[in-house]
């Protein structure tokens, strides 16, 4: 073999670049034959040679690799050696559990969704931080972030509780004091108010209204916490049936919040519930044209004609669960 086996290159790659993921605690032979089956390298037994010769018998460390075009074995396994991986970018929205959130990181990175759900129920862990297996999911804010693929699991939390430290500053701490709201009780009425409405102009005068509730001591009577309780995320039309449910989630029976989100909310919602609309509205009911708007009252009497519309819509449509 000799000089050209080590110096010559041995990546023949359309592209400027491609990248490979190689797992932790991966052999030299397992990365040889995933170059390979990449059809990054060519000649998968020169690669094994020269590693041999430098005395390179495994990576550094597993992780995101960039090979670039024509590069020799020699440049590849210089990379490996000082372990110059490269971070992925994660993100995560439209969550609901914690169960989602896990299967949605582990889709993204070096881990088993077992792996995150273990953290999620480490109370000694989560309590540290000044959380409980209820409220902890609130650290993970959608945004996208960048991170090293073979983050192990607590660390991905601790880089969330700093995201999620970074984000509550001077000026939405501020905000949520006014509300008399810590932030965990902010992030889960925004949880809230993102299940009602997908109607950006509408949030903020959702949450004003459920702030008035708050303040009133009115039960939220909120569907999305009794679909949370059911697990059940299916349900079109809640049924009285459904307002049973014994669970602390239940916001029919329970006054105040429910113990933690219902869902992960993104910024805008937030956002909405920190700069809530001040007014008199108590009640607010789906519009019976499906339009995903709604109608807002302050009165009991005037909501209930707005809510029988919306139940007349229902059962004109044949919607009956």
């Amino acid at each position: 073999m000799g000089y050209n086996a080590i110096f010559k290159s041995n990546v023949k790659i359309e592209a400027e670049s491609a990248e490979v993921f190689i797992p932790e605690k991966s052999s030299l032979e397992e990365v040889a034959f995933l170059l390979k089956h990449s059809k990054i390298i060519d000649n998968e037994r020169t690669f094994l040679w020269v590693a041999e010769l430098k005395k390179f018998r495994m990576p550094s460390k597993g992780g995101r690799y960039i090979i670039q075009s024509g590069w020799s074995n020699n440049d590849i396994i210089n990379t490996l050696r000082v372990g110059s991986e490269v971070p992925v970018n994660i993100t995560f929205n439209n969550i609901r559990t914690q169960t989602e959130l896990s299967a949605r990181l582990a889709q993204q990175l070096d881990l088993d969704s077992a792996d995150i759900m273990a953290v999620f129920k480490d109370y000694d862990f989560i309590h540290a931080m000044g959380f409980d297996f209820e409220t902890i999911i609130a650290i993970f804010i959608p945004n996208t972030y960048e991170v090293y693929w073979t983050i192990d699991a607590k660390d991905l939390f601790r880089r969330m509780k700093r995201e999620y430290d970074a984000f509550w500053n001077e000026t939405r701490l501020a905000k949520a004091k006014e509300i008399g709201f810590t932030p965990v009780e902010i992030i889960t009425l925004a949880s809230i108010i993102e299940e009602e409405t997908l109607k950006a102009f509408e949030k903020p005068i959702i949450a004003g209204v459920y702030i008035n509730r708050l303040k009133r001591g009115i039960p939220l009577q909120a569907c999305p916490t009794l679909k949370f309780a059911l697990n059940d995320f299916t349900i079109k039309r809640v049924l009285y049936e459904h307002m049973e449910v014994d669970s602390p989630y239940n916001t029919y029976k329970n006054k105040g919040l429910p113990p933690g989100p219902v869902r992960v909310p993104d910024t805008n919602s937030i956002n909405a519930v920190l700069n809530y609309e001040k007014h008199n509205y108590l009640y607010f009911s789906a519009k019976e044209d499906f339009s995903g708007t709604h109608y807002f009252s302050k009165t009991l009497k005037q909501h209930n004609a707005y809510a029988k519309r919306y139940h007349e819509a229902l059962n004109k449509n044949k919607i009956y669960k």
